[in-house]
């Protein structure tokens, strides 16, 4: 009998402590799922950047300046983000370089104005910026929508760009009609036919909640899809004009609606439409470029159901590299965010392309 009591009460220690992991693991998953963010900004704000705003010919931009401890450093994100995504990379890019990272137009607390929404507009706003901001040399580093402008700057302010860093941008696959070859491109499903959706319609105000019940990415998780678009509906009801979270789903799955509360939707749709792209010659754009440039290049990969995965195929890839007078791509398996998923092999990539 006193063996089965001991018996007992070794047992019921042994579930009590796992239930005590389980509970921790628990707190620590839906810890990460709410708060990596905001830690990863608190993170670049104590390595000294100070975010700001400037009037650059009557347009406000918005962005945040690292120490001057090296050469000058322009960040161009992604469509849908803010500065703030390159969080992950930015402390230690603070370490060699003056960084100045920008809100895109349409993006975070740059201005909303759909006649700044095309490459050449907010590309030589940014020329712009470098001339009235910076004021010396600098090196340009652009990712996603965010590269075509960083090649687009590259091109137009070549007495001052030294190099320039092109992570995972979509050349060759921006326009819609490129965009949509074969079974067309994630950015296509997963974005632009999204914005443009939202914007027909007028029951829906959030668009972070539009997007989660219209995902093409949430719609590969089955029956997830409609418990996502409840919890982010729930949300941006009851926290308006917050960076969208959720507590019990994965951050990598939710990541990239985190921005979307200060994203204009007009953006999308302009390269829904095609006039992001109008008046440009993606090939002599290239072409014009004379400083060294580093390719990063997310590794191709396609879906089941033959959507583009990557930003471009390894064809396109080949034809930046033919076209670019000075260009060395370098390829990395990864998701579309290197800067974010892999901020290393980001930083050591800058470095090549600035020759540090």
């Amino acid at each position: 009998m006193a063996r089965r009591h001991k018996a007992l009460k070794v047992i019921g220690t042994a579930l009590a402590v796992v239930a005590v992991v389980a509970t921790g693991a628990v707190l620590i998953y839906r810890d990460d799922n709410l708060h990596t963010e905001e830690r990863l900004i608190a993170k670049a704000y104590e390595s000294g950047f100070l975010e700001q705003q400037v009037e650059v010919d009557g347009s406000t931009i918005n962005y945040a300046e690292g120490p001057n401890n090296g050469p000058a450093l322009l960040l161009i994100h992604g469509q849908g983000v803010e500065w703030e995504d390159y969080a992950s990379a930015l402390p230690e890019l603070a370490k060699r370089y003056h960084v100045f990272a920008v809100d895109c137009f349409g993006h975070g607390e740059s201005a909303h104005d759909p006649a700044l929404y095309s490459c050449a507009v907010n590309g030589n706003k940014l020329i712009a910026f470098a001339g009235q901001v910076i004021g010396e040399n600098y090196v340009v580093s652009g990712h996603s929508s965010g590269g075509v402008l960083a090649s687009y700057v590259a091109s137009n302010d070549r007495e001052h760009v030294s190099a320039c860093m092109l992570e995972d941008p979509p050349l060759f696959r921006v326009t819609p009609e490129e965009a949509q070859e074969g079974a067309g491109t994630f950015a296509w499903h997963d974005g632009y036919i999204i914005a443009h959706s939202f914007l027909q319609q007028n029951e829906v105000t959030a668009y972070p909640a539009w997007y989660a019940s219209h995902s093409y990415l949430f719609g590969l998780f089955g029956g997830l899809q409609e418990m996502l678009a409840q919890q982010t509906a729930a949300f941006c009801a009851e926290h308006p004009h917050e960076h969208v979270t959720n507590a019990w789903v994965p951050r990598a799955w939710t990541r990239g609606m985190y921005f979307m509360d200060d994203w204009d939707p007009r953006f999308g749709d302009s390269f829904y439409d095609g006039s992001w792209m109008a008046g440009i010659d993606q090939e002599a754009m290239l072409k014009q470029i004379e400083c060294p440039v580093v390719f990063l290049k997310a590794k191709t990969n396609y879906g089941k159901d033959g959507v583009l995965y990557a930003a471009t195929t390894d064809e396109d890839v080949r034809r930046v590299q033919q076209t670019i007078p000075h260009c060395e791509t370098i390829e990395i398996e990864s998701g579309h965010d290197i800067h974010s998923e892999h901020p290393n092999d980001f930083v050591n990539a800058v470095d090549r392309a600035a020759g540090q």
